[in-house]
């Protein structure tokens, strides 16, 4: 029927947005303003040719739709669209029919883009043999009785992990699952991780997604994904035969080991790039609403992203599109929550970035994506794009202050000691307004984009030779230390001391208010050899090793160790700030504890010289005290009076031991220089009324 109308093709429905598969045949829905018409193509699912050509024949407001009937389609159909309309680039209009165009609200998408002109929309070649097909899903899956474990945020301990990278190279998951969906619900994987203590894994991005041409010219890929083609689609990559089903099971299996899984989502871009990048799906069905144009230049995109084109969220469509894909993740997809890459790219409008954005009040209004949790990485490369504690209540951020201010203190930079207070005490500073609390603050001191952990305290210079950029990629500002060596060492102080440095930025970490984030694999002190923006390296040096010795499994143990000192003491984990201020119900909820025995005073907090800092926590369940010190020597901390009621070490990073040695003090205890020891003491008991014995 190619090239005509099928007699038996009705006008169909204009929502969901999509393709909806029925028991009669499916339902096409397509939004464009600004198209004349627009031809739904179907392909032979075998050989990728196409069978039939129709105009759509319904149409409401901007919306054209089409119902298809069984068995020209159903399940497993491919399909595209063609767009016709002004050819208007002076007016951002782009429109042109020679153009195969992938569905935006597409649930599965089979194939790549191929590096060819006829991709260009100034190109008149037929673009189908270079594009990838959008396909009808099949959306039944049997769940079970396995239901999110909806862990509080108090409560909540990231792992941000690359569902390629993490199984690519694990001995116990079948080589046909390694790198793909399946490969995280294999017991030992699972294991780890609940051994390990955390209880969410943020997924680098899912969504169907594309490798630049320029990437490929160097033999290279987009290995971390954001880059995206469409948001709705699981990515086939990560796939053994079905993309949808298999991240389905994959959900459930990591629900059922009690872990919540979190998305890293991109709206902020696609991969249609700029002026000279390839038209695949919104660029030629309507270039103008999906995308911020230049304003005295229609023909140009804003580009706040630096990929080339920034989404337009002041469009209604935009939003509720994005808010349907969201849903069908949370709701189809049982999702429990969203880290949104370049996050003020939402809430940009003409006037710049607003906490007020459409969008977001939307999230808040919505039955179903109000209780997810919500991530913003809360900078774009635009103008103010910087926005760290402006979103609004309900959401939590990446705080890279905190990363930078526990970097720079581990170095042992000077003055940072007041900055880092404010850091372990929830970052208030940043988050206190509107009723938000720790928990919308994401403590991390490494991620994805930098360097591992290893790598922060072996390398003062990035490596990213293998990117092919003349190194001229990744960022400059690294704060790091490589404790007298660059690089691989094996001078065993140099490799003792860059552990202890490992061991405490890690307690840093775990013992702060706000919600810890571990990259996956600084566990086990994982290289990529200096390179701190390994985007482009789906290779061993981007994937997991999982062959360790001794002094790796030993810092798996520690992290563990961690995690469950932060489960076993709420203090850790606060629902409001530390403020240092007395109450009427109660005493300080911290106290800034100089080494010398005493409450830190405004000379020392001015003092630049100071690297040493304890944090007294009392609490009716028993007292903590975490003593820090970036100093080089060892040094004595006069410690808070203990009545009777000794001080016992829970953890001393000086020691490669997860559980250190028993070990108790009164009055006094002596720090090993760059290290942390966390203290506890039991709970004062109550005296009677008549202030006799203690009861």
């Amino acid at each position: 029927m190619k090239g005509a109308s099928a007699p038996a093709v009705q006008p169909g429905k204009p929502t969901p947005l999509g393709a909806r598969a029925s028991a009669g045949g499916v339902n096409f829905a397509v939004h464009s303003a600004h198209a004349e018409r627009i031809e739904l193509c179907l392909f032979d699912p075998a050989t990728c040719e196409e069978t039939l050509r129709l105009e759509m024949p319904g149409r409401t407001g901007d919306v054209r739709h089409a119902f298809v009937p069984a068995p020209l389609a159903g399940p497993g159909t491919l399909y595209g669209y063609r767009a016709h309309g002004p050819w208007a680039p002076e007016r951002g209009l782009l429109f042109n029919p020679a153009k195969l165009l992938l569905d935006p609200c597409a649930l599965e998408v089979v194939g790549e883009a191929a590096c060819h002109p006829a991709l260009l929309a100034t190109d008149p070649r037929d673009s189908a043999p270079f594009v990838p097909r959008s396909r009808v899903v099949d959306r039944s899956f049997e769940w079970g009785s396995v239901r999110a474990p909806a862990t509080p945020w108090r409560d909540t301990v990231i792992y941000e992990l690359h569902v390629k990278g993490y199984t690519q190279r694990h001995p116990e998951v079948p080589p046909e699952w390694r790198g793909k969906y399946l490969g995280l619900t294999v017991p030992a994987v699972l294991d780890h991780l609940v051994r390990l203590g955390v209880t969410a894994v943020e997924l680098m991005p899912c969504q169907s997604f594309d490798s630049e041409c320029f990437l490929r010219d160097r033999g290279l890929v987009n290995y971390w994904g954001y880059n995206p083609l469409g948001w709705f689609a699981p990515d086939r990559r990560y796939a053994v035969e079905d993309p949808v089903r298999e991240f389905k099971q994959m959900v459930a299996a990591l629900h059922a080991a009690g872990l919540e899984v979190i998305l890293d989502v991109v709206f902020n871009h696609t991969a249609e790039g700029g002026v000279g990048g390839p038209v695949l799906s919104f660029k030629g069905l309507d270039n103008a609403t999906w995308y911020r144009l230049a304003a005295q230049d229609p023909a140009r995109y804003e580009d706040f992203t630096g990929c080339g084109n920034t989404v337009n969220f002041e469009r209604a469509v935009v939003r509720e599109v994005v808010l349907d894909c969201l849903r069908y993740w949370a709701g189809d997809l049982r999702v429990d929550g969203f880290r949104f890459d370049l996050a003020p790219v939402l809430g940009r409008g003409a006037s710049g970035f607003s906490a007020h954005a459409a969008l977001f009040a939307a999230l808040r209004a919505d039955p179903l994506l109000a209780f997810a949790k919500l991530i913003a990485e809360p900078w774009d490369v635009g103008p103010g794009g910087y926005q760290l504690g402006r979103f609004p209540a309900g959401w939590s951020e990446w705080n890279d202050r905190y990363r930078d201010t526990v970097r720079a203190f581990w170095r042992g930079s000077d003055g940072v000691v007041p900055s880092l207070a404010e850091r372990l005490a929830g970052s208030s500073d940043l988050f206190r307004q509107e009723g938000r609390s720790p928990g919308a603050s994401v403590n991390f001191v490494a991620s994805h984009d930098g360097f591992t952990l290893h790598d922060l305290v072996s390398y003062e210079r990035k490596h990213n030779e293998a990117n092919h950029e003349a190194n001229r990629d990744g960022h400059e500002h690294n704060l790091s230390w490589n404790c007298g060596v660059e690089g691989p060492s094996t001078d065993p102080g140099v490799q003792q001391l860059r552990l202890r440095q490992v061991r405490n930025l890690l307690a840093t970490l775990f013992l702060s208010q706000g919600v810890p984030m571990l990259q996956a694999g600084d566990e086990f002190a994982r290289s990529q050899r200096g390179n701190n923006n390994a985007y482009c390296q789906d290779n061993e040096l981007g994937w997991l090793s999982w062959e360790h010795g001794p002094a790796e499994r030993e810092l798996a143990a520690f992290v563990a160790r961690l995690a469950g000192l932060r489960r076993d003491w709420p203090q850790l984990r606060r629902n409001t700030f530390l403020k240092g201020a007395s109450t009427l119900q109660s005493g300080k909820d911290v106290h800034w504890w100089h080494p010398a025995g005493r409450e830190m005073t405004d000379g020392d907090w001015a003092d630049p010289r100071m690297r040493r800092l304890g944090v007294w926590l009392p609490s009716s369940r028993g007292d903590l005290l975490v003593l820090l010190s970036a100093d080089d020597s060892d040094g004595e901390f006069v410690l808070p009076g203990s009545a009777g009621r000794p001080w016992r070490l829970l953890l001393d990073t000086a020691s490669a031991a997860a559980e250190p040695p028993p070990a108790e003090w009164v009055q006094r205890c002596v720090v090993a220089g760059r290290s942390v020891a966390l203290l506890a003491r039991e709970a004062a008991r109550p005296r009677s009324a008549g202030g006799g014995r203690p009861e």
